[in-house]
């Protein structure tokens, strides 16, 4: 695709600076072959698409007036980025993205002077950017502070409280709305409605012409213009932003550098917080991405020329599906069952249980504290909320989690969807520290499903609490394949599994790491030592008979999960430490999450380089045990 444009402006553009002598006509050129280097890129790598081709001109239009790195711009969330990487010095590495090694598919401040902080988690721009603004003020500086922001990211309260104290304190400051109708899901509430029920700009015109034509008969200047202000306001949400302390202008068409350029040179000379309302397209100047139902959100490989996605044929069903699957069974036969996302159905499976029970499924947008106390005032009148949100997006809540649910003892079902490390998106979204921040509530219940099989049981067995909140756990992607129950029974609580039984070695693991486990296992009985290999199944309440008889009856304890440090594996020495099996000489080994933030890579070469393969398990037995073949454990892994 790229091949198709002759002359090649974009060459000649390495850094923002270089785009301040062009033309209106060559920005637009280099607007479009940023559109195609884009498409190109990531029809290679994968990755969020349809935000970024709908920010393109806005992206032009933005660097050729205000004068990065010196001046900040901040963009939400982070989707939209891939263009704003590619003008500032990053294209030539656009083909690594969400690689290992490569580029991050978010902003990150590590990766270049011109992000000037990262992102990953919607509604963190505007707060960003007003502590840059007041830094400003404090250093005695002149720059600009630029947030771009989503109207999907608009439905998040933080937004509005920044908003709330940008407005009240009138620091110079830019924020620009990003009005594309479509954020991942479509965007919901009273507040979306506000900024899309008018895309084209005929209706307001018509209301400009209504308000001078009722004011001028008597002379009034300064009441035609507020009745304008309101009348506009009425329609397009901006007397909202005025009340904020805003100085609203729009909306404008996000795509055309005619109006975009000239705006914004004129904003760039406000003293005072201003917002500026775009109206932009998603997947904009791409066919399949326009025509597509999600705009190409998040899209793996591709065809340039049809559009069509390489995806492979999964061999099993996955986690989020058998989660969607089983609740909505479940639902059928028990009215008390209702599902709640924040602005993830599709991602969290209730898009599933959303086509058979709507009036039963609530997405809240990504309001996710909204999306836990919500579900606490169900509970507490007697209904059975399932609050499906991801790990990383989960503790964005967890102040609710406590105060709301834990503390009132609601029984609240947490579905914790992307549970471990999640490959291309890297450390803002893997689900690293659930297991230990529930864990630490009194009177939580924390499982974590080993395969597709016993995702269903705990979805059945959260179903059954009734006095209590609870969670259960579990990865992205498609499990191993195993034979689903089809009606599966509840699970009793705070009771693990014998998988395998052996003599030198128990190992304990929650989650899905259990396979890990038995192929190590393997591994140890060829070097002649048996393995004790069990399913957790429960990291609160602890099976403590089971924990008890691996310890007493073993040499070694190692007990593995996908999480961070301080959960499972800390519950399981509390518990040793407080009823006195350690004095016994007991060795145990805990494997987790390495203490850093790991960089996107493929999800196998992560769990690599966490640690947490087979071979690093039997690695660990044999030290432990200070005997056996730790080479023929490395030979094993290359066969």
């Amino acid at each position: 695709m790229t091949d198709l444009i002759n002359s090649r402006l974009l060459d000649e553009v390495h850094t923002p600076a270089d785009l301040k002598d062009k033309s209106r006509d060559e920005l637009r050129q280099i607007a479009d072959e940023v559109r195609a280097e884009m498409i190109d890129a990531v029809s290679v790598t994968g990755g969020h698409l349809g935000a970024g081709l709908g920010v393109v001109e806005l992206t032009v239009a933005v660097h050729s007036v205000f004068d990065t790195p010196d001046d900040k711009l901040i963009w939400d969330v982070g989707h939209q980025c891939y263009p704003h990487k590619i003008l500032t010095g990053r294209r030539d590495r656009m083909k690594t993205l969400r690689q290992g090694g490569g580029l991050s598919g978010f902003t990150k401040r590590a990766e270049s002077e011109y992000d000037p902080f990262g992102a990953a988690h919607a509604a963190t721009s505007i707060s960003a950017a007003h502590g840059f603004a007041k830094s400003r003020e404090l250093q005695g500086r002149d720059n600009h502070v630029v947030s771009v922001i989503g109207d999907g990211s608009m439905t998040a309260g933080m937004a509005y409280e920044a908003m709330n104290n940008v407005g009240y304190e009138q620091l110079r400051q830019v924020v620009i709305l990003n009005d594309n109708d479509m954020s991942i899901a479509p965007p919901v509430g009273a507040m979306s409605h506000y900024f899309s029920r008018l895309v084209s700009s005929r209706s307001y015109r018509g209301l400009r012409r209504f308000a001078k034509k009722v004011v001028k008969p008597i002379g009034l200047e300064n009441p035609a213009r507020k009745a304008e202000e309101y009348l506009r306001g009425f329609a397009m949400g901006g007397t909202m932003f005025e009340e904020l302390g805003f100085y609203y202008v729009g909306p404008i068409d996000g795509h055309d550098l005619d109006v975009l350029i000239p705006v914004l040179e004129n904003i760039k000379q406000m003293q005072r917080p201003v917002l500026l309302h775009v109206v932009t397209q998603k997947g904009k100047g791409y066919a399949p991405a326009e025509s597509s139902a999600d705009k190409y959100h998040g899209v793996s490989k591709f065809n340039v020329v049809t559009g069509e996605q390489v995806k492979s044929k999964p061999n099993a069903p996955s986690y989020t599906q058998v989660f969607g699957e089983t609740l909505t069974k479940l639902a059928a036969s028990d009215d008390k069952i209702c599902a709640i996302t924040a602005a993830m159905p599709s991602g969290t499976g209730v898009n599933v249980f959303q086509k058979a029970f709507p009036e039963r499924a609530f997405d809240v947008g990504i309001a996710e504290q909204h999306a836990v106390t919500m579900a606490a005032g169900m509970a507490a009148d007697g209904m059975k909320p399932f609050a499906a949100i991801y790990s990383t997006f989960l503790q964005r809540g967890y102040d609710q989690v406590i105060h709301d649910v834990a503390i009132q003892r609601l029984p609240v079902r947490f579905a914790i969807d992307r549970a471990g490390l999640v490959g291309a998106d890297g450390p803002t979204h893997a689900g690293s520290f659930d297991v230990g921040f529930l864990g630490a509530l009194p009177g939580m219940i924390c499982m974590a499903a080993s395969d597709e099989a016993e995702l269903a049981r705990m979805v059945v067995t959260a179903a059954e609490i009734d006095d209590r909140p609870s969670a259960f756990r579990y990865p992205r992607g498609e499990g191993f394949g195993v034979d689903i129950p089809s009606d599966p029974t509840a699970l009793e609580i705070g009771k693990g599994r014998i998988v395998r039984e052996g003599a030198a070695v128990a190992i304990l693991s929650y989650g899905a790491r259990l396979q890990e486990a038995l192929t190590a296992a393997d591994m140890l009985a060829a070097q002649g030592l048996s393995c004790t290999v069990a399913d957790a199944r429960f990291a609160k309440p602890i099976d403590a008979e089971l924990t008890d008889r691996l310890a007493r009856n073993h040499e070694v304890l190692i007990t593995i999960e996908e999480g961070a440090r301080g959960g499972f594996g800390a519950f399981v020495l509390h518990h040793l430490a407080d009823t006195g099996v350690l004095d016994g000489g007991l060795k145990v080994r805990t494997m987790h999450f390495p203490d850093i933030f790991q960089d996107q890579d493929k999800p196998e070469l992560m769990y690599e380089q966490a640690g947490l393969m087979a071979h690093h398990i039997a690695g660990r037995a044999i030290e432990a045990l200070g005997r056996g073949d730790v080479a023929a454990i490395a030979r094993l892994v290359r066969a």
